[in-house]
């Protein structure tokens, strides 16, 4: 384990909210969005509509708020989208971050101290929709987290460099027609080196270039907790 990891780990024991801080943790149940759950397998999940069925199903059951899950988890979710189904590149169905299904316009909270690294509307079918990225320094180690399928209002007032502090409300979820035909959720990433990138970064990932993106995005869960 490198130090950077070990780092992450330390900044917490305890569970890290980052949804509206009324939602408690008892409140969060794991969901399994995978191409091996043979719960889906007659769904048609790329439908925002199909997919928030299905989250509000396992909500009820685990009697829960918030449905989360998805880290390195290979999908049909983007089927339907060309940007990762393209004929002329391999596919791109493994998720890079974990994912807060919830209603739209929860609260998003900082989970760890930071400024603003870069923000954006990705709004190309399959994207992010509002987008903004923290960028934090840890013992000397300077890494970033991505915050994507936000209100258009949550970029209202921003600026590079602006610090926000953990607990402080970063921004609230977008509805399907903002965030660019999801349900509802929170796209939150740990992500080294950004690689260039400004308000935006790869969420999901082909198998040829997994290992690259699975060392430069470690698991959110080793600051969460959950």
């Amino acid at each position: 384990m490198d130090a950077f990891i070990k780092d992450l780990i330390s900044v917490s024991d305890t569970t890290i909210q980052i949804l509206d801080k009324d939602l408690g943790t008892e409140q969060y149940v794991p969901l399994d969005l995978s191409k091996n759950n043979v719960e889906l397998y007659n769904l048609n999940i790329t439908e925002p509509t199909v997919c928030q069925d299905y989250i509000d199903k396992v909500l009820d059951y685990e009697k829960g708020s918030v449905a989360f899950g998805g880290y390195l988890e290979e999908r049909n979710l983007y089927n339907d989208k060309e940007s990762f189904t393209s004929s002329t590149a391999p596919v791109r169905n493994i998720h890079l971050g974990i994912d807060f299904w919830c209603q739209a316009h929860t609260k998003v909270m900082v989970p760890i101290d930071g400024i603003v690294h870069s923000f954006k509307f990705n709004n190309v079918p399959g994207d992010y929709g509002p987008t903004i990225v923290l960028q934090h320094s840890l013992n000397n180690h300077i890494f970033y987290t991505l915050y994507g399928h936000l209100s258009l209002s949550s970029l209202d007032n921003l600026k590079l460099g602006k610090a926000f502090y953990m607990g402080e409300v970063l921004g609230v979820l977008g509805t399907p027609d903002i965030n660019v035909n999801y349900a509802p959720h929170l796209h939150f990433q740990i992500i080294r080196d950004m690689e260039g990138y400004m308000g935006d970064y790869p969420g999901v990932c082909s198998k040829n270039k997994l290992e690259h993106y699975k060392g430069n995005c470690p698991d959110p869960n080793l600051l969460l907790k959950f």
